[in-house]
């Protein structure tokens, strides 16, 4: 088990308007841990959850891509950019 580290979690596109903001710090050793933080805050949010399992996920940039989340450890201050898929072309 991973120490926890406060990392920033962004929110982009319909992430954003289903979290109610733009980005927060949590509490995290991985990006499970993260993502378990970002449900307990905004499971309150009807849209919340279903728009999370829509997203990717980048740490620092580069794409997560299908790799467990339990497995991502986050390093301190890390930036998890969480994006949905965007319509239009």
């Amino acid at each position: 088990m991973s120490s926890p580290t406060t990392v920033t979690v962004r929110y982009w596109a319909a992430a954003k308007e289903a979290a109610g903001l733009a980005e927060e710090q949590v509490e995290a050793g991985t990006l499970a841990d993260a993502l378990a933080e970002a449900r307990s805050r905004h499971g309150d949010r009807p849209r919340f959850e279903q728009v999370l399992g829509l997203c990717s996920v980048l740490i620092d940039g580069d794409p997560v891509g299908g790799r467990d989340p339990a497995t991502v450890r986050l390093a301190e201050g890390a930036r998890i950019e969480l994006l949905p898929p965007f319509a239009g072309g």
